[in-house]
């Protein structure tokens, strides 16, 4: 599949900032199941762009700039995407899977969940996939996708026990509850080109991939209870959100800072539909 993406994000500050720092992980790389054909990414300002691959391999730029009141970044390009049944190949993997294991203060499991680990795991009789699986579907019947109650420094455990939340916290509770299960699990930001035939959304997407023995790095994605298919673009991995997200920094000085991001997503060569959508 031929994927069209557009990534915007847009910061304004009020007064301005004296200066501002940001590191973005935006841009995809190519993989087997997975060939960037065209991808450019652009800054609103007369700033430099430095380049360089953060520890997990994913493409990062750094971005500095003196006092500002506005700041847009802006990528788009075109992806195509190839159908591998979920199972990730052709990556450059710098660490051991184990080193997926390791929690974070975003992917700590409490008491039910850890009790929710234990009764699947036991189910399983040592299937991994299977468990996999049964915990992606799990969490995809216990959550319901809600925009409102979570933000992006919400634990899988208060998201889990809220019940509610987004594609972060569902494939944060996935990362957590894998791990407590003993098997590698890792974060992933990229893009999901919607079913619905919705090309506008209000952020990027986020799943997980999980390391399943004889098949390496296999994506799930809880929050639509499927495997990573050839609809999902994938850029950026972390052991959390906060190692993998698009857009991620600090500022000095000014005051009231406002966030808005928009994106895309479409299958390029549909007739009309990525235009109409861009002038409406």
């Amino acid at each position: 599949m031929r994927l069209r993406i557009a990534h915007t994000t847009t910061y304004r500050y009020e007064p301005a900032a004296t200066g501002v720092i940001q590191i973005l992980r935006m841009t995809p790389g190519s993989h087997d199941g997975q060939y960037v054909a065209d991808w450019q990414i652009d800054v609103s300002t007369d700033s430099r762009l430095d380049t360089h691959e953060d520890a997990f391999g994913n493409f990062t730029h750094v971005l500095t700039h003196g006092a500002i009141g506005d700041l847009t970044i802006h990528c788009e390009g075109l992806v195509e995407t190839h159908d591998t049944g979920g199972v990730l190949r052709g990556t450059d993997e710098r660490f051991p899977p184990t080193l997926f294991l390791r929690s974070t203060p975003l992917t700590d499991v409490n008491p039910a969940m850890a009790s929710f680990v234990r009764e699947m795991r036991s189910e399983a009789d040592g299937d991994v996939l299977g468990f996999l699986h049964a915990l992606m579907v799990q969490i995809y019947e216990h959550m319901t996708f809600d925009e409102d109650p979570t933000t992006s420094g919400t634990s899988a455990a208060e998201a889990f026990a809220l019940k509610r939340g987004v594609c972060q916290d569902y494939a944060h509770i996935f990362i957590a509850c894998a791990r407590a299960g003993g098997v590698p699990a890792r974060f992933v930001s990229g893009h999901f080109l919607r079913s619905d035939g919705m090309v506008n959304q209000q952020a990027g997407h986020a799943w997980a991939e999980a390391h399943v023995p004889g098949l390496g790095w296999v994506g799930f994605d809880a929050a639509n209870g499927i495997c990573v298919t050839d609809a999902h673009a994938r850029v950026a991995i972390g052991l959390d959100y906060l190692g993998a997200a698009p857009v991620r920094g600090t500022r000095y000085g000014g005051g009231t800072e406002t966030l808005s991001v928009a994106v895309k997503v479409d299958q390029a060569g549909r007739p009309g539909q990525w235009q109409s959508q861009t002038q409406s």
